[in-house]
């Protein structure tokens, strides 16, 4: 399949330092065929937008040739593999809970900047109207009007209330307000000038209210996968997806209080699954173009004689990951970036059409994936 004049868009789900990890891996083997230098539209979701900012962070800094970035090892993985062994979870929520005035997802700003982003902001980041830069998008939820709220290097917006070109937002807030997962770290509060925004559709009441004072959540509460400005968007998608399986509750709460968080989670699987669903049959139809893989998806399925490793115990563990922002060891963070290397190469041959060259070993060779 050429690519020739096509766009290429790829989406990097939620799921905390296990989507970033697993989008690691997707990310290392898109860069080593070609295609990361290709890319014109980047979005992202919680985990993944820990994974994107770094992208984004350094891009300028990434060696291309023909597509590939020959330091990709050292300008991305590394730092992310780094921040990916620390733990910050509980610290910010400790922090958070116990200093008055200031919110948990106040302390998760100041974990991003300090460990990854500096006091970068958005603006500063490499601009889509340059040559061979993507259009970064970092999802975040409008706990306000209800809708999904969009941070690009060139403006946010939001459908409800409009576009503003001129707001400066930080990297770091950009990252934590699309990873602020409620109740714990949300919510990550932007304030700006009304009258830096426009294009709301007529009959919003409380405008000026709405474009000061903007109330963020995690972007997965909206769109987990971060699909919405990309799909449609681009000749062919990507989408890898590190969002956990739902998981069946002998036992569920019945208590009026935590029973909310049960419902929650089932309101957010649902939307997830229909999206899914709706992408996969298009691709299927060819309605649209490109490949889905996630973290539960069993690589056999794709019937590749030369697939990196087939289903196995390993592979089926890492999908029962906690969705945290903890230590990852060594290991399992190998393990989780090598599935997603392994199904992504699977995903882009079968899924996409592509010929993408011969495998020649696994990006983190000291945890690879029998079977």
């Amino acid at each position: 399949m050429s690519l020739d004049g096509k766009t290429l868009g790829l989406a990097l789900s939620g799921g905390g330092y296990r989507a970033a990890l697993f989008g690691l891996g997707s990310l290392w083997r898109l860069n080593e065929v070609g295609l990361l230098g290709r890319l014109d539209r980047i979005t992202s979701v919680s985990g993944g937008s820990i994974l994107s900012g770094v992208l984004a962070h350094r891009w300028n800094t990434l060696a291309f040739d023909n597509g590939r970035a020959s330091n990709f090892e050292a300008e991305v993985a590394t730092p992310v593999r780094a921040m990916c062994s620390k733990t910050i979870d509980i610290s910010v929520a400790l922090w958070g809970a116990l200093t008055p005035f200031r919110s948990a997802g106040d302390f998760l700003v100041d974990k991003y900047r300090d460990e990854l982003f500096g006091r970068t902001t958005l603006k500063d980041l490499p601009q889509p109207t340059a040559d061979k830069v993507p259009v970064f998008i970092f999802y975040a939820t409008n706990m306000q009007t209800g809708r999904s709220f969009r941070m690009r290097q060139d403006y946010i917006a939001d459908w409800t209330i409009g576009r503003s070109h001129k707001t400066v937002v930080s990297l770091a807030e950009a990252v934590a307000a699309s990873s602020a997962f409620p109740p714990v770290f949300s919510p990550i509060v932007l304030e700006t000038q009304a009258t830096d925004w426009h294009g709301a559709p007529d009959g919003v009441k409380d405008l000026e209210a709405l474009r000061s004072r903007i109330v963020l959540a995690d972007g997965g509460v909206y769109d987990n996968m971060g699909m919405e400005a990309l799909v449609d968007n681009v000749d062919m998608s990507f989408v890898s997806d590190a969002g956990a399986p739902f998981k069946i509750d002998v036992s569920p709460p019945e208590d009026t209080a935590f029973q909310l968080g049960r419902v929650r989670d089932i309101l957010i699987d649902q939307t997830r699954a229909l999206r899914k669903r709706w992408l996969v049959s298009d691709y299927i139809a060819g309605r649209k173009r490109g490949a889905y893989w996630g973290i539960g998806t069993h690589i056999d399925e794709y019937g590749r004689a030369d697939a990196l490793t087939r289903d196995n115990a390993l592979t089926a563990e890492l999908e029962a990951i906690p969705t945290r922002l903890n230590s990852f060891p060594a290991l399992q963070q190998g393990r989780l970036i090598n599935w997603g290397y392994a199904l992504c190469d699977a995903a882009l041959r079968s899924r996409a059409g592509l010929d993408i060259g011969p495998l020649a070993r696994w990006p983190v060779e000291s945890a690879a994936l029998s079977g």
